[in-house]
């Protein structure tokens, strides 16, 4: 009967639900290599869409009845059909394509397939020239050319797979190093040297990078070529000036061929660019590198050139433990002396850690007076509140911190005390005198104002008597009543004078 309904419906109308109920009844007969060949079967002609259950009865029927190899195939199965699915709904899914692809290396399936596995892949290329979408995508090349070196061992289509890729990549927006110095490896293995240093020539000159650099520098101390590492150094130097890590590689490996007079060249060259990424790390290779060669008189000039560029407590601690090393134990104190000097107007931490390293300095290598002398300059530890603000400027509490008051703080504050006590003491003084002030002033416009009145009425009488002078010709009763008259008009003429004078002054 299910034959006939087989025959009836034909390929194009399979039915997985008929498929599955044929093979359950071959199951029930015992009849298990004919299940698995049904199911075999509804899997290779029904679409992907519709195979879900026939794979799930047969893993079950594998499961009960089947051997190891059975039951992994299966699984294999399913799960090629499970990648398969997702890489038809977005084809740029590059995980999913990388567990397909290691699925299939898994089951070392034939090297076509593999290969056509491959070629699907990479022909997704990134819709958007932007690095961050391409990375993923570049480890599929990667792993397409060591599947054909390794693998395969097919050394030509190895070299076409990194060709093709170097091609794919847009290098004038971005490139990937990995692909350039994986490539020149590759032909190094090959023993084609001149190769390889084309590879890395026409990286280095088409899109330089640090990475790149480095690497080549790398591959040719391996090969023991250091002429073309110092030419390599010199252009690397030329792109990146800034890189101290650079410099202080270009003068090891001069040190370490024994050109000491050249190390210390390029050191110097080094400290006298105008930016650097990393200037302390410059500087501290420099000043071990003169330790290391005995030159001690030109460290200590390194460290005071250091001093003059910065006030740093790592720099001044350094420059102690550096006097102590060579045996010069007064020298060390000196230089914690100037240290705490310098810094007496940094911040207070720095201020406690270089107290700190100076006090274990005279616990090792001093006496008791100097050891004392340095805790007199130990700080006092209080505890203190803070207002606490938010991004906002609200008042989010209170916090507290401690802090640290120095001797020399201490000193300042007191005289500060003092100062302020004698300006409030001339304050008071100055409240107090200005009623006394004012009193004075009001007396003396009383005076002014009494003379000026005065010196008025002397000069009305000497009018007054000239007047009496000329006029002696005329009768004296006349004369005597007149002068009486006048001199009553006079008098009440003072009197109006004094009193308008006294009036506006007032």
């Amino acid at each position: 009967v299910y034959e006939r309904a087989l025959e009836y419906f034909g390929e194009e109308n399979l039915n997985e639900v008929l498929l599955i109920a044929f093979a359950q009844f071959e199951e029930r007969q015992k009849e298990h290599e004919r299940s698995r060949v049904i199911y075999r079967y509804g899997l290779d002609h029904l679409p992907a869409d519709r195979t879900g259950e026939i794979f799930k009865f047969y893993t079950i029927h594998e499961k009960k009845y089947g051997e190891r190899a059975g039951i992994e195939n299966v699984i294999v199965s399913k799960r090629r059909h499970q990648y398969e699915e997702q890489i038809a709904e977005n084809s740029y899914n590059y995980d999913a394509w990388f567990d397909y692809i290691r699925l299939l290396q898994n089951e070392k399936i034939d090297r076509e397939e593999m290969e056509d596995t491959f070629e699907r892949a990479i022909a997704n290329v990134p819709l958007q020239p932007e690095k961050r979408y391409w990375r993923r995508y570049i480890y599929l090349w990667i792993n397409y050319a060591l599947y054909q070196e390794l693998d395969v061992g097919d050394i030509e289509k190895t070299r076409d797979v990194y060709k093709v890729c170097l091609q794919v990549i847009p290098h004038k927006k971005f490139t990937f190093s990995k692909i350039w110095v994986m490539f020149a490896y590759f032909e190094v293995r090959q023993l084609c040297l001149s190769d390889a240093r084309k590879i890395m020539g026409n990286a280095i000159g088409m899109c330089p990078r640090n990475k790149l650099f480095r690497s080549y520098i790398d591959l040719e101390l391996q090969l023991r070529e250091f002429d073309r590492c110092r030419i390599l150094y010199g252009k690397f130097l030329e792109y990146a000036p800034e890189n101290s890590n650079t410099w202080i590689k270009f003068a090891e490996m001069e040190t370490l061929l024994g050109d000491v007079d050249r190390a210390r060249a390029i050191f110097a060259l080094a400290i006298q660019q105008p930016a650097l990424d990393m200037p302390e790390v410059l500087w501290k290779a420099f000043i071990d590198f003169e330790v290391s060669q005995e030159e001690y008189d030109r460290a200590r000039q390194l460290y005071s050139s250091l001093l003059e560029r910065t006030n740093h407590i790592k720099v001044w601690i350094s420059l102690a433990e550096f006097e102590l090393l060579i045996g010069d134990v007064e020298g060390a104190r000196k230089t914690y002396e100037r240290a705490n000097r310098n810094l007496a107007s940094s911040e207070k931490e720095e201020r406690l850690l270089l107290l700190e390293s100076w006090m274990l300095f005279e616990t090792k290598h001093g006496d008791e007076d100097s050891a004392a002398a340095v805790s007199r300059l130990m700080p006092k530890k209080v505890k203190r509140r803070r207002q606490i603000q938010t991004e906002d400027g609200v008042d989010a509490g209170w916090e507290e911190y401690f802090d640290y008051i120095f001797p020399d703080e201490q000193t300042s504050k007191g005289s500060m005390k003092l100062f302020e006590a004698a300006q409030r003491w001339k304050e008071k003084l100055t409240q107090i005198a200005l009623p006394v002030e004012k009193d004075v002033d009001r007396n003396v416009e009383d005076n002014d104002i009494k003379d000026e009145a005065t010196e008025r009425e002397k000069k009305v009488r000497e009018d007054d008597s000239d007047t009496d002078i000329s006029t002696s010709s005329s009768s004296s009763s006349n004369s005597d009543s007149d002068s009486s008259y006048e001199s009553e008009d006079n008098d009440s003429d003072l009197n109006s004078e004094k009193s308008s004078v006294l009036h506006k002054k007032e």
